[in-house]
């Protein structure tokens, strides 16, 4: 069976991970951050989401080695017009959303201005699939065959795609900030030594490395459950977490006993074994053609270097990135370099306030920005 988003599915319900007390929803212009196909604006996000805020703003193309087109903006200057005296910062937003991510509260709150306020060259990613990045060489959306691949695909074309085009037009190593799936691509690359070339430091949101104790029970009858393949023989390829085919899905899963709706759930195939792996044929037979081995490999986050600059944060009231996940993270950089490594616990913060929160600015990015400076 096709391969599809399968290895990363589900569902963000973002607005119910969040810490009530320090999130807001995000609307603009009667669009809403969540929803699938109302933002696949003609004007693009520069237009509509940043030179409405005063900002300078660029969009960019660059096209994967598997043929995808994906889009990128870059936010060169600050609100002042002042040429950046820092490096490259290459965002990467979480599953299920775009770049739109670091630019959902106002210019004071959001991290991308913040960045590009502060002297950073801000650069945003769009990966496959999303609103922006729905372009192909010669595929189209509407034809099943776009959309066969699995987060792999990320790690092995999108980032480095992403990575390359941002060093080539600046000349510069880059600092990265990933949020969610945007630290398991990079967690995945790292361990490869992958992009190392490229790369200043590594700043990781909620991060996610292992997920054998996600707490809760709705995100594994997801993924124990292959709902990410019942959401392909549905026809459910561009996933919309508002959608009516999706709506009816999670009516049946949310029915079942024990599991609770108002959890953050997502499915991730990696669920089941506790680890990130590559993705899982399904058969021994056809691991075996694609690996020479009858199961996966393992992404091995203790060959991360351990000399590679990293600034951990992550929440006690994350529902994804749960706390003794993360614990198990850290005991596999247990050798890292103990100056070149930062880990930040914040117990009110939730998965969603990384990137949504009223007071990130103080909580995380101030933080975040001191860590850069240093490397």
């Amino acid at each position: 069976m096709a391969n599809i988003i399968t290895t990363s599915i589900l569902v963000i319900l973002f607005s119910l991970s969040a810490a009530e007390a320090t999130t807001k929803l995000y609307s603009v212009n009667g669009h809403d951050g969540m929803s699938a196909s109302p933002l696949v604006a003609i004007d693009g996000i520069c237009k509509s989401m940043v030179e409405t805020q005063g900002y300078v703003c660029e969009e960019h193309t660059v096209t994967t080695q598997d043929g995808y087109i994906l889009s990128l903006q870059r936010i060169p200057v600050g609100h002042s017009g002042k040429k950046p005296d820092k490096p490259p910062v290459l965002l990467q937003h979480g599953l299920l959303m775009d770049a739109i991510t670091w630019l959902m509260n106002s210019p004071d709150e959001s991290l991308a201005f913040i960045l590009a306020d502060n002297g950073f060259d801000v650069w945003l990613a769009n990966t496959r699939g999303t609103n922006y990045s729905r372009g192909h060489i010669s595929l189209s959306p509407s034809d099943p065959a776009y959309w066969n691949w699995s987060w792999d695909e990320l790690v092995t074309y999108d980032l480095p795609a992403s990575f390359q085009y941002v060093h080539n037009q600046t000349g510069q190593k880059l600092h990265y900030v990933g949020h969610s799936l945007g630290t398991l691509i990079a967690f995945a690359a790292f361990s490869q030594e992958k992009l190392l070339n490229m790369l200043r430091s590594a700043a990781l949101l909620c991060p996610i490395a292992y997920m054998g104790q996600m707490p809760s029970p709705l995100a594994r009858s997801a993924a124990e459950t292959f709902i990410a393949e019942d959401l392909y023989w549905l026809g459910v390829n561009e996933f919309a977490p508002r959608g009516e085919a999706v709506a009816k899905l999670l009516e049946v899963i949310c029915s079942k006993p024990g599991n609770n709706c108002t959890d953050l759930i997502t499915a991730l195939t990696v669920i089941r074994g506790g680890t990130i792996a590559m993705y899982d044929y399904g058969s021994e037979d056809e691991n075996n053609k694609h690996y020479k081995r009858s199961t996966p490999p393992v992404y091995d986050m203790s060959s991360i270097p351990n000399d590679l600059p990293l600034f951990l944060s992550y929440g006690g009231q994350d529902m994804l990135s749960d706390v003794n996940d993360v614990q198990t993270l850290l005991d596999s950089l247990v050798d890292h370099d103990a100056d070149k490594l930062v880990v930040q616990y914040r117990d009110d913060y939730a998965h969603a306030d990384f990137v949504m929160a009223v007071n990130a600015k103080q909580v995380v990015y101030d933080p975040l920005m001191a860590f850069f400076k240093l490397q």
